[in-house]
């Protein structure tokens, strides 16, 4: 018993701590290096092509041409250029480790005993388990922002709706966060109107500098292209290409950069995925309003209704690469983080779930997805079960919901002018548990 009270005392230790994250961070940094699968292949090759663009001819991807990216994705990529484009790697890393010192700083505070342990090992445990790839992308730079942002939300709303905007116009995943804070906070309007004051800056700037439609292409972009190999959707197909149905195959796609599938169904589908998920995302966010209309706190709301919005932009989404099971985790460590004051659901399950999510995920990609890709047997069910998780994380996010809005009605309140100083006040005390 003392020696287990023991280790739990020192894994509240800041000092334990911040050595941990640096071993993490070595580990991971060596793995992009080194690992089969270049790992670090869209830095090194594609990132590095768009800002060769920008510092050879000044062409800049968003303003000048389309681009698969919302256009402030360029500056972390043209940011680790500054020690020249020889030296891309080791830049980027450093980045990512900085951003995530940042937020891991958020998480445990400054003075011992750290705050929210659990919360800041489980991370620690889900970016081993998710492997190279939790640094390797533009998503490690959105990833932390996010982070941060959930832990300020309910002190400083509009600081972390700024966060959460400036990271959606570099991957648009984080305005899913944006949303639960319009839903549960009272605050809901001064949020939504920094988010579309925020985002009207960005394309207006973009407008004076000649993007034209460009600014918005992200959106298009996407709209266009078939099933990616890992996207939930596509495990069907996947089987039956194993199985040797006539014209279902897996293919790369020279436009795109990605592999993807054909077969019966494919393009039909593939039309379909984008108005799912908006029906997706619009179906939860009313759900959630209805749970707010009839008495949910906001802290038992705002953690579930992050990760199921998180969550159903993986499943419904055409795209299924590794990195963007990294999104899991900022929903899942402010779950954690009210569950460890008392506050919240219990965030257990899915802990759990996206932990193995993650495991699966780094067997699948780098090292074994030439095996994916060949159709191995080993490696289907691998990412059968890894994508039937991601399912079930979804149906768990969504019971919540709907369990929140069977409760008694109440007026629904809004923060317009009706809402009281002390409404606010309760509601900020209710969810301090964040901080503490």
């Amino acid at each position: 018993m003392k020696f287990t009270s023991g280790i739990a005392h020192r894994a509240r230790r800041p000092i334990v701590l911040w050595v941990a994250v640096i071993v993490v961070h070595l580990w991971l940094g060596v793995l992009n290096l080194t690992a089969d699968g270049m790992p670090l292949g869209d830095v090194t090759l594609v990132y590095r092509y768009w800002t060769d663009q920008v510092r050879a001819a000044d062409f800049w991807v968003g303003i000048d041409a389309e681009w698969v990216y919302p256009i402030l994705a360029i500056f972390p990529m043209l940011a680790v250029t500054i020690f020249g484009p020889e030296n891309n790697e080791g830049a980027w890393l450093t980045l990512v480790l900085t951003l995530n010192a940042a937020a891991f700083a958020a998480i445990i505070g400054w003075r011992a005993p750290a705050r929210r342990p659990l919360a800041a090992w489980w991370w620690l445990g889900f970016l081993v388990l998710l492997g190279p790839i939790a640094m390797g992308r533009i998503d490690a730079i959105t990833i932390p922002l996010a982070i941060i942002g959930v832990l300020i939300a309910v002190k400083h709303p509009l600081a972390a709706t700024l966060l959460f905007t400036v990271g959606a116009w570099m991957k648009v995943w984080p305005a899913a966060l944006v949303c639960a804070l319009v839903v549960t906070l009272r605050d809901r309007w001064r949020i939504l109107g920094t988010a579309i004051g925020i985002s009207a800056a960005i394309i207006g700037v973009a407008l004076l500098y000649g993007s034209g439609a460009n600014v918005l292409s992200f959106l298009w972009q996407h709209t266009g292209r078939g099933l990616q190999v890992e996207a939930v959707v596509t495990t069907p197909w996947l089987w039956q290409a194993f199985a040797g149905q006539p014209d279902t195959e897996v293919y790369y796609s020279h436009d795109i950069l990605t592999y993807q599938v054909s077969g019966a169904g494919v393009e039909v589908l593939s039309a379909l995925m984008t108005p799912l998920l908006v029906l997706a995302v619009l179906a939860l966010t009313l759900t959630a309003v209805l749970a707010v209309s009839r008495g949910a706190q906001p802290t038992d709301l705002i953690a579930p209704l992050s990760l199921a919005l998180v969550t159903a932009l993986i499943v419904f989404n055409k795209v299924g690469s590794p990195q963007i099971m990294s999104w899991l985790a900022p929903p899942v460590i402010l779950g954690l983080a009210l569950g460890a004051r008392g506050a919240g659901r219990s965030f257990g399950i899915p802990a759990i779930l996206s932990l193995a999510i993650a495991a699966l995920t780094q067997v699948i990609y780098p090292y074994l997805y030439g095996w994916l890709l060949a159709l191995d047997p080993a490696m289907l069910a691998a990412i059968t079960v890894r994508n039937a998780m991601l399912i079930v994380l979804l149906g768990w996010s969504v019971a919540v919901l709907v369990r929140l809005a069977a409760g008694p009605p109440r007026p629904f309140r809004s923060s317009a002018p009706g809402a009281t100083a002390a409404d606010d006040r309760s509601e900020r005390g209710s969810l301090d548990a964040t901080r503490g």
